[in-house]
């Protein structure tokens, strides 16, 4: 999500020792030459790139499939697909913001020979904004009228009303990056929720191709020859299911695999250590925080949010959880973000404050110290996942936190892929089972965050899992997506960041510096602040 405002994303290297020597071909003994070893804590439920619902799904999609534009790890948008990026300036964007034009690349097939062509582009947008496919996300997909594909290399896009943010929101960064697919395979079937294709995507256009995928065990994917910008460095990968952090970092240990995808916080003093290894940070435009579901009785009055926010010391808990790491945040905007407000503060730990709160919300001490109201208490069910360590740790502390002004908290775990699952498939944050729950938030390379403030996009209709639906806050979404100028942009999103301040739908923890952990061997790791993949046919090892 980012324009050409935004300011850079820093990717630091922090720790880097190698003990041994490699000699003459500059690798170790253990690497295996031209094969890259992966572990992902969750196993996806789909490689289909239009059913994608995690990090974990884009990641291992994009090695696979690719979009029309996407970013270089400055966040600065990159054509892929596309010939060159859409602006005004070429005319890629005309005057009235109205229509966009994608000229495609001619060099493109598809890994069975077919062409890539602008019906591919058409196609997956139909497909996007099928009401009969379970996709979790159709922001900006729905802004679009029409489009028309005079030629094969030419896709032109009619939208329904100005949208600032399209051009890194269509096929490109956007906080549900999706890629393009192809309609050739696809175009046949009524809808893709059950398909071969989904398990064994068989065509692609990315720099690899699906060779198997063996359950609860490891993907393995091979080069693709036919790739557009040349054979990729590496002869294979190898994705292992490995969902317990302290395992994956044995296996790097042992040198039995040469990547950590997003390891947890939580093991950054395993890892830093580590020899012929490197741990890499980068700034995304993400965040940890602990979101309401103000639908729900418990957390739909923001005097028992606000106590809420109140009663967490967030400086400690982030430091503790962080290993002092990442930044305590304010807001969701980051703050190397250009639409990112200074001025909004986090409320400070206080809890005769809060307890206050609780009072003037009508909810007073009981018996046995937990608040009630009309004789019945303040019990709340705080739904996360189980996988990641440091947010079982952060669940404890939360609870531990609210227990001090009285109210009770339930935890419950579930697997990655049932909390995040789409409504259709009854996932908990979609289907609303929660009060509370533990919010780790990815999005793109521009600002743009309506795709979680605006009421129409309220599960099953898109990442609302909140479901905050406020007046001033649709005001001034509608404001920053309907206005081309950054002054403007930046002035509507000041507003809707004192918005979520005022009403905490969620409370900010900390802004998301991505860890990842690799082998000193792999080479050509540069990760965009949205997907780490993006530039998979550089990878060497």
């Amino acid at each position: 999500m980012r324009s050409a405002a935004v300011a850079c994303a820093a990717i630091v290297l922090l720790a880097s020792c190698t003990r041994q020597s490699v000699g003459g071909t500059g690798r170790h003994s253990w690497s295996h030459p031209g094969v890259l070893r992966v572990s992902v804590v969750q196993e996806p439920k789909s490689l289909n790139p239009l059913l994608a619902t995690t990090t974990t799904d884009i990641f291992i999609d994009r090695l696979m499939f690719e979009p029309l534009v996407s970013a270089d790890p400055h966040g600065t948008a990159v054509p892929m697909l596309a010939e060159e990026v859409p602006t005004t300036a070429n005319g890629g964007i005309a005057k009235d913001g109205l229509t966009v034009t994608y000229r495609l690349r001619k060099d493109v097939v598809w890994s069975d020979g077919v062409p890539f062509t602008s019906a591919d582009v058409k196609w997956s947008w139909q497909a996007l904004v099928n009401p009969n496919n379970n996709v979790i996300s159709r922001h900006g997909y729905d802004m679009i009228r029409a489009i028309d594909t005079p030629n094969a290399s030419t896709a032109i896009v009619h939208l329904r009303g100005r949208f600032a943010p399209f051009v890194n929101t269509f096929f490109a960064e956007s906080d549900q990056p999706y890629s393009i697919v192809p309609a050739h395979v696809l175009s046949k079937y009524p809808n893709v929720n059950q398909l071969p294709f989904n398990s064994e995507p068989a065509v692609g256009d990315g720099p690899f191709t699906f060779g198997s995928w063996q359950r609860g065990d490891r993907i393995v994917l091979a080069a693709n020859a036919k790739f557009f910008k040349g054979r990729p460095g590496l002869d294979r990968i190898e994705i292992q299911i490995v969902p317990d952090d302290n395992t994956a970092i044995n296996l790097l240990r042992t040198h039995a695999i040469d990547y950590i995808f997003q390891p947890s916080i939580n093991t950054y003093p395993a890892l830093k250590g580590l020899p012929d290894t490197s741990t890499i940070f980068v700034d995304m435009n993400a965040y940890e925080a602990l979101e309401f579901n103000v639908a729900r009785p418990g957390v739909s009055d923001p005097l028992v949010r606000r106590a809420i926010a109140y009663a967490i010391e967030k400086p400690s808990l982030v430091a503790r959880l962080t290993h002092s790491q990442l930044k305590v945040a304010t807001e969701d905007i980051p703050d190397w973000m250009w639409a990112f407000d200074p001025s909004v503060k986090s409320y400070p730990y206080d809890i005769r404050t809060a307890k206050a709160l609780l009072a003037q919300a009508g909810w007073l001490p009981g018996p046995n110290g937990i608040v009630r109201r009309n004789g019945e208490p303040l019990a709340l069910l705080l739904s996360t996942d189980n996988a990641n360590a440091t947010h079982r740790e952060e669940s404890l502390l939360v609870q531990e936190a609210l227990a001090r002004i009285g109210i009770d908290v339930e935890i419950k775990y579930y697997p990655q892929a049932m909390l995040y699952a789409t409504a259709a498939l009854g996932g908990i944050l979609q289907t609303g089972k929660f009060d509370m729950t533990l919010a780790p938030w990815y999005a793109g390379i521009d600002p743009d965050d309506s795709s979680q403030f605006l009421c129409a996009t309220q599960p099953p209709n898109g990442y609302n899992t909140s479901r905050y639906c406020n007046a001033d806050m649709e005001a001034e979404q509608r404001s920053a997506l309907a206005s081309y100028d950054i002054p403007a942009r930046k002035a509507a999103y000041s507003k809707a960041q004192h918005l979520l301040a005022r009403d905490n739908p969620y409370i900010f923890f900390w802004w998301q510096r991505q860890q990842e952990a690799i082998s000193n061997d792999f080479k050509g790791f540069a990760p965009n602040p949205t997907v780490e993949s993006w530039n998979a046919w550089q990878w060497s090892i």
